[in-house]
């Protein structure tokens, strides 16, 4: 992230955190920041035509654009899909600390 941006940049990342929300066939989105300050955010649809209603918002087009021009030195975005998922509940043994 550019320096001196963080104040533009927050209101702007949660107002697109509750579009992307609104989204038909959205089901998820996490971000995360690297101690080298790298950000990456992972946002999940249930179909590529929910991924396109996101893509062709126009607020988000907005968004990224001024990403683009003022908030990044780098941006880049991977459009990916699942090819195997796995969750398993972890379950605290009676004997384990807390």
């Amino acid at each position: 992230m550019n320096p001196g941006v963080q104040d533009e940049y927050g209101p702007m990342a949660q107002r697109m955190s509750e579009l992307a929300r609104n989204v038909p066939g959205y089901i998820s989105h996490k971000g995360f920041v690297a101690e080298d300050g790298e950000r990456v955010t992972i946002v999940e649809f249930e179909s590529e035509e929910a991924l396109e209603r996101w893509r062709v918002d126009p607020d988000h087009r907005v968004a990224k654009r001024y990403g683009f021009e003022s908030f990044f030195s780098e941006f880049k975005f991977q459009i990916c899909s699942v090819i195997r998922e796995r969750v398993w509940p972890v379950r605290t043994r009676p004997d384990s600390p807390e």
